[in-house]
This record gives C-alpha cells, structure tokens and sequence, in this order.
C-alpha cells in the first residue's frame, strides 16, 4: 500500500491501483470512501481502511478496531 498525503489531496493505492482518495476543501476533508467530512487524521484512517479492507477482509483485527474507531460499526 501507499498512501500520499499534500496539502490538498490523499491518494491510497494497493497493486498500483487507487483504491480511495480524499480531497481537502477549507478545513474538512471529504473521502471517497465516506459520506461525512473529515479532520485530516480520520481521513487518514479512513484511507488506511479502505486498504486494509481489500488486502486483509473485513474479519482482521485492524479493520475490526478502525471501524470501531470510526463508528462504521
């Protein structure tokens, strides 16, 4: 996985391809993998999910306690 953070924009990518991206407007940011705004550290976990998600399924432990984290439980 790789996640790029700028000022502006996040860009998570697994197997080269992007898997989610959130994009900084004023002081929130707005994932495509969430129908809320975010601070800039959920965002960041939110990304992380997403590829956790895809590389570990929904039953590993991280996916599990970031859900939580993120009340998507």
């Amino acid at each position: 996985m790789a996640l790029e953070i700028t000022e502006a924009t996040m860009t998570a990518t697994a197997n080269g391809e992007v898997i989610a991206t959130a994009t900084r407007t004023d002081c929130w940011w707005h994932a495509t993998t969430s129908p809320r705004p975010l601070d800039r550290n959920t965002a960041i976990t939110t990304l992380m999910l997403a590829e956790r998600r895809i590389t570990h399924g929904e039953d590993d432990p991280c996916v599990i306690e970031w859900r939580r984290e993120l009340g998507r439980d």
